[in-house]
């Protein structure tokens, strides 16, 4: 077993449980296959390695043998939205390199024939906004509007009615972004990622935390990860 001390712990584990959440595609679900994992004992391998070794192990041991792919929905999210080494991946998941390498590359293409969806993006800053919208549209998807206010984001929600949101929390004068995902989630049950340069705002283990948090700046391929995770609740498709 791996004794891991507290304060490294406590540093890790924010960013464990949004992997966890990605991985599963739900708020409750990803902190439930936190607190399963953190029961058994841990792998003998760096603190923080060890923690994702034993979600990743965890959630394999309750996935169906008949379901998406656990192998590449695991490296695509280690590599692309925790932003870990390939090497560090395969540690975690305890396969060599070159089988990492080789499974990544199948679940890459697997993420370029996902089905679109229509994205609100929630973002006052214009030239991120476009940003935004061009990567998402590269993935195929269609923004369907772009609000820099509270006030816009919710009227736009309400007309286009997406089928995800991506928002930024500060919105300067327009206000805050997850006021305006709450005030939108009273009215209808949309999927949201928050895309921001405050994760440990929203990664506090108070109150109500989201599922999917990118921090700024953020890599393309993990706003496609974790757009499809969002969209289809952690089903990632097979190649």
């Amino acid at each position: 077993m791996n004794a891991i001390h507290p304060s490294e712990l406590l540093r890790a584990l924010p960013y464990v449980r949004r992997y966890a959440r990605a991985l599963t595609g739900a708020r409750d679900s990803g902190d439930a296959l936190v607190a399963a994992a953190l029961s058994a004992p841990l792998p003998d391998v760096a603190p923080r390695l060890a923690l994702y070794a034993a979600v990743a192990r965890t959630a394999t041991s309750t996935q169906s043998s008949t379901g998406p792919d656990p192998l590449q929905r695991n490296l695509l999210l280690l590599t692309a939205l925790e932003d870990l080494t390939v090497e560090d991946a395969a540690v975690i998941l305890d396969i060599d390199r070159a089988e990492a390498e080789a499974e990544l590359e199948r679940g890459r293409a697997a993420l370029r024939a996902t089905a679109a969806t229509d994205i609100l993006v929630i973002e006052d800053e214009p030239i991120i906004a476009l940003d935004l919208k061009r990567l998402v549209e590269t993935c195929g998807h269609r923004v369907v509007g772009v609000a820099a206010s509270e006030a816009a984001a919710l009227r736009l929600a309400m007309e286009k009615r997406p089928g995800l949101i991506l928002a930024d929390i500060n919105l300067g004068r327009g206000g805050d972004g997850s006021n305006a995902v709450a005030r939108i989630q009273q009215a209808m049950t949309v999927p949201v990622i928050f895309v921001t340069a405050y994760p440990e705002r929203l990664l506090t283990a108070e109150g109500v935390e989201p599922a999917f948090i990118i921090s700024k700046p953020f890599e393309p391929l993990a706003l496609a990860i974790a757009t499809y995770q969002a969209v289809n609740g952690g089903r990632v498709p097979v190649a």
